[in-house]
């Protein structure tokens, strides 16, 4: 009897320390397998010793990854299943060497090609020094302006029409006269549909009434109501003015 413990014991150590493969569990659906092998392939391994240490190894290595958060990891008998909360890229930012993502948060992420998703480019980002490393929040007001309004517009989306998203046709997000800093007297924030049709949205959110602008209820209004009527942003006139106050419209129902 002996002798058939320790036989026993030994069977499942010889289990419990054979080599199996790292398992992404409840990926979402936009992470493609490009993002998929980029982060597996940071784990600095596809097969790992399924001994007791092997879950941990792999948790500390993945939760260095920009694009993961609350990463846990479970070493079973044949795999080691990690579970995390995957950041999803919003916007993309052309400067420096190469591009780089932001999500709803600002936190900042390499750049992995991602054309099935409805990411907007933001120019005209004030110059600085150095940017935050992968995986850190980028605080700055011009680049929360942008952002603000893309959540809004995405929120607005998948509650209204999201078998055909507007922010789709919304290419770029240009704050370079963020705050008036350049002229005064031209719109703050404009946006740009992929055919160039401008749409000047103006003051960032919770600012219409200094300029004595549309509220930004009326503006979404204006822009989905036009939007809804032509079937789309572009190709239709060369610019599309959402600061008017004078335009009588139907408010939308306000979504925060």
């Amino acid at each position: 009897m002996a002798a058939l413990g320790i036989l026993l014991i030994f069977a499942a150590k010889s289990v419990k320390s054979g080599k199996g493969p790292i398992v992404l569990v409840n990926t979402p659906e936009w992470v493609g397998s490009q993002l998929k092998e980029q982060i597996l392939a940071n784990s600095s391994g596809r097969n790992f010793l399924l001994d007791e240490n092997a879950a941990a190894q792999v948790q500390k290595k993945l939760s260095s990854s920009a694009w993961l958060d609350e990463v846990s990891a479970l070493t079973t008998k044949d795999s080691i299943e990690v579970r995390a909360k995957f950041r999803k890229p919003v916007a993309v930012i052309n400067s420096g060497l190469s591009p780089f993502y932001v999500d709803a948060e600002q936190v900042v992420m390499d750049y992995v090609p991602m054309p099935h998703l409805p990411i907007v480019e933001i120019r005209g980002l004030s110059l600085v020094a150095q940017t935050p490393r992968f995986g850190q929040v980028w605080r700055r007001d011009d680049l929360n302006a942008a952002i603000m309004l893309i959540n809004k517009i995405n929120r607005r989306d998948q509650l209204d029409i999201p078998a055909k998203p507007l922010l789709r046709e919304i290419a770029v997000i240009d704050v370079s006269n963020y705050n008036g800093n350049k002229n005064t007297s031209r719109p703050h924030i404009v946006f740009y549909t992929k055919d160039n049709t401008e749409i000047q949205w103006g003051a960032e959110l919770g600012a219409w009434q200094k300029y004595l602008e549309s509220t930004d209820e009326q503006k979404l209004a204006k822009l989905y109501n036009y939007y809804k009527e032509k079937g789309t942003l572009s190709g239709r006139v060369k610019f599309i003015n959402l600061r008017d106050p004078r335009d009588n419209i139907p408010l939308p129902i306000d979504i925060n």
